[in-house]
């Protein structure tokens, strides 16, 4: 089966310093791939690479098996059409409603109606359990909770191919984040999708992935099923999933 995304041999250089050195994940359909590791260590870096939103010095990011690095700037932004993104702040456009944020891709990149963006936006907060009465608010009138929900139904909206989620629970109680979790987990079953998340957050990770792999300098050091990660038998994901400062 070829892998929905894979990324091969990503390197990049930030400031003189070699952040990714040689990244290689894959992810099929249908699967749910979490990449943990500590802060500084290129998570952010190999999503935003994987996202077009940064190029690597040397690699290929491949998505269904076409090399999108490679590809003239019109055929790429056809191929990233594909993807879905939850931002770790939300990132929703304060002068925006809650449902023209929800939209704002349909309105703005597939020129949607706005009656029908409307009604795609109010049905797709109802299948992350945000109530269509939020719909004509401004976001900074929601809980952090519910401008997650936001955040996902702007991501799920088009029905994506890939679905990356960026510290999906980063802020949240307890509680909320689990909600959050249940709710990814339900999207990429809904939608057939790969997903690919980063977090330093494990009750999401054992929750959300079908994998997880540890990223370590830049390289990727260990990767298995998310019930292994217990016994891994890597010291620094043992350290890590323990919370242990050494």
């Amino acid at each position: 089966m070829t892998a929905k995304l894979q990324l091969v041999g990503i390197k990049k250089k930030l400031r003189g310093r070699q952040v990714l050195d040689g990244v290689d994940i894959d992810v099929a359909e249908r699967r749910s791939l979490v990449i943990i590791g500590g802060s500084g260590q290129g998570k952010s870096v190999t999503l935003k690479c994987a996202l077009g939103l940064m190029k690597p010095d040397s690699g290929q990011v491949l998505v269904d098996g076409a090399d999108v690095t490679r590809m003239p700037e019109e055929i790429r932004a056809r191929v990233m059409r594909k993807f879905g993104m939850l931002f770790q702040g939300g990132a929703l456009f304060d002068s925006l409603s809650v449902w023209e944020n929800i939209a704002f891709r349909l309105i703005n990149a597939d020129r949607v109606s706005h009656k029908e963006a409307r009604e795609r936006a109010i049905e797709t907060m109802r299948k992350v359990h945000l109530s269509p009465d939020f719909a004509d608010v401004r976001p900074i009138e929601l809980s952090g909770g519910m401008q997650k929900r936001a955040g996902l139904a702007r991501a799920i909206i088009a029905k994506p191919d890939i679905l990356f989620f960026d510290e999906p629970t980063t802020g949240l109680d307890p509680i909320t984040a689990d909600a959050i979790n249940d709710l990814i987990v339900e999207m990429v079953k809904e939608l057939g999708c790969a997903a690919v998340s980063i977090t330093h957050d494990m009750p999401s990770a054992r929750k959300i992935a079908d994998e997880i792999a540890m990223l370590h300098n830049g390289k990727i050091v260990w990767r298995g099923p998310a019930a292994s990660i217990d016994s891994s038998g890597n010291a620094m994901v043992d350290q890590f999933v323990a919370g242990r400062a050494d």
